[in-house]
């Protein structure tokens, strides 16, 4: 329940508690706030057992943990019923982004570019070279003008 509470937030809680209430009173209001939490823990499992008899024996492996949906969402891909892992895995995300951002660019990925260089002209000349230099060149005529204004 408290997870994420250090040492030095504990004592501070400690300190603070003993001169709100006093070196007198302290042990009685930490009595009385481990009754109250004990009353609200025993009110949730009276409550938790009623809705699971009230559901009936379909739902006796309900667990109410999993109405957080991240818990939900884990235990759905940890059961991969429907083969998740496997697409999930056949994604190369890297190699996908940096095909994009040379498509944005302007540019060939790794792949064409090697096969362009690879492949041949028409005539067998070996002119795929003098293309790509054709289409480097007609890039950067078209390129927009930079505007040190605009960024």
């Amino acid at each position: 329940m408290f997870n994420d509470i250090g040492a030095l937030e504990v004592v501070t809680l400690v300190v603070l508690a003993v001169l709100v209430f006093g070196p007198d009173k302290l042990p009685k209001v930490i009595q009385d706030v481990t009754r109250t939490i004990r009353k609200i823990r025993e009110f949730s499992d009276s409550a938790k057992q009623d809705i699971r008899n009230e559901l009936g024996p379909e739902f006796k492996d309900f667990e109410f943990e999993d109405l957080n949906p991240k818990t939900f969402i884990r235990k759905q891909l940890d059961n991969d019923e429907l083969g998740l892992k496997e697409i999930r895995n056949g994604f190369d995300l890297k190699k996908e982004m940096a095909e994009l951002t040379d498509a944005v660019h302007g540019r060939e990925s790794e792949s064409s570019s090697s096969e362009s260089v690879v492949g041949t002209s028409p005539s067998g000349s070996g002119g795929s070279v003098d293309m790509t230099k054709k289409r480097e060149k007609l890039e950067l005529e078209e390129r927009p003008p930079y505007d040190l204004d605009a960024t």
